[in-house]
């Protein structure tokens, strides 16, 4: 039987090792180099680990959220938080009996190709152990981008992979960076006791509240996906616009791109705070001068802290750059995100950025590769050309930019992942 490594155990670890056990495959070793499973979704305040912040809650709900076959509770609320978030994880580790696969306090610290398209693995611990097939699922929502402008800003410049919550932040004035997610969160948070906060956006951004006609966003989008696209895409505009009204209206950029054509920002609290004063948008940081900031529309002010909410690296530093390098890359040829052309016992594990949940997911690629190792499936013989295709499409479904490099549509996605799993893949007993 292959032995198969498992680096991370995180949401696409977890669900990795079960879906082997479900194929039949039970010579596993997962790597953690914390002591529990949760990845990013164990909050921790110090900044050696990369986690949530205090009040992170789910932006994709919880009925678009769990994995495949594990709901999660029914007295979750429709956006649970990080603590329900990590609780749900380890009742599913618990569930499928996944934990005994891993190794805890492990780091992954070099992985070599070795002959026969098999890998060999070392730890932090000096252990060696040789895989006949590799999954990859250390997340990559940990290495932080920096931007780079003219000047020196004098104070405190940071990224918001090292804001873990707002107190550190009373009394001071604030520039975030960035209107992802993560920025729009982070700008909410500190606002509430800040004595300023400004949020900097490079463009147009579309706002979406996390509710729409009181069902969430992602589940409306859900019955929106079954209309033809003429009619869907109006219907997304109309539904938001009756939401939100005109962007113009908050001090915003208007978009001059497609709804779809960006990844969404999910946040009902950024537009109130506006309308109330307590968040000022801006416009593209233009250059430092000491504490002063200059925007491109030829304004300025003076902050104590820069908040830079502006993504990360795809970055995997136990493989030689000769294997895979994805840091800066424009393009990521994975066939479903997941195969790699090249290397074909070598897979990624939620390396994808949807318009909605990666955990669904990546129990979907965990069950192809899980499939595929256990002599199920194969994969197609024109792989290499699937790959760019893969690539081709994401260039022109998604706006040209690093962040969307990895960028899926979720129902469309999900579409062609059932579309490729084998009719006799098992269920779980």
């Amino acid at each position: 039987m292959a032995r198969v490594g498992v680096i991370g155990a995180g949401c696409s670890g977890i669900t990795a090792i079960k879906n082997l056990l479900q194929a039949g495959v039970t010579d596993i070793v997962c790597y953690e180099k914390s002591n529990e499973i949760g990845g990013n979704w164990v909050y921790r305040e110090a900044n050696e680990h990369s986690s949530v912040y205090e009040t992170t809650h789910l932006i994709s709900s919880k009925y678009l959220s769990a994995y495949l076959d594990f709901p999660m509770p029914d007295d979750y609320p429709d956006y649970p938080s990080h603590r329900q978030v990590l609780a749900y994880f380890q009742r599913y580790a618990q569930h499928f009996g996944v934990e005994k696969y891993i190794q805890f306090n492990t780091a992954v610290t070099k992985v070599e190709k070795i002959a026969g398209e098999r890998w060999r693995v070392t730890t932090d611990k000096g252990d060696v152990t040789e895989f006949d097939a590799l999954m990859i699922a250390n997340g990559h929502h940990w290495n932080p981008r920096m931007p780079t402008y003219a000047g020196k800003f004098a104070g405190e410049f940071t990224h918001s992979h090292h804001y873990k919550k707002a107190a550190p932040y009373r009394d001071k004035r604030v520039l975030v960076i960035g209107a992802g997610n993560s920025g729009c969160d982070v700008a909410v948070e500190v606002s509430r006791i800040a004595d300023r906060c400004d949020l900097s956006m490079r463009r147009g951004y579309y706002i979406i509240p996390k509710f729409l006609f009181g069902k969430p966003t992602d589940t409306f989008n859900g019955i929106i996906t079954k209309l033809p696209d003429f009619l869907a895409a109006p219907a997304r505009r109309l539904g938001l616009y009756m939401q939100v009204g005109n962007y113009a209206d908050y001090g915003l950029q208007i978009p001059d791109y497609p709804l779809l054509k960006s990844h969404p920002v999910a946040n009902s609290e950024l537009l109130y705070f506006i309308r109330h004063g307590k968040i000022k948008p801006r416009v593209d940081v233009a250059r430092f001068e000491g504490n002063t900031v200059h925007f491109t529309d030829g304004s300025s002010a003076d902050y104590d802290t820069v908040v830079a909410a502006t993504g990360y690296h795809i970055s995997f530093p136990f493989l030689d750059k000769s294997i895979v390098d994805f840091d800066d890359a424009d393009r990521i040829p994975l066939w479903l995100r997941c195969f790699h052309a090249n290397h074909k016992t070598l897979f990624f594990i939620g390396l994808v950025q949807p318009q909605g949940c990666i955990w669904p997911l990546a129990d979907y690629q965990s069950k192809l590769v899980a499939n595929l190792v256990a002599g199920r499936w194969s994969l197609p013989d024109n792989l290499p050309q699937l790959a760019e295709r893969d690539s081709d499409h994401i260039g022109k479904q998604f706006m040209a930019t690093k962040r969307h490099a990895i960028e899926v549509h979720y129902h469309p996605f999900v579409k062609e992942l059932t579309k490729a799993m084998p009719k006799n893949a098992p269920e779980w007993r």
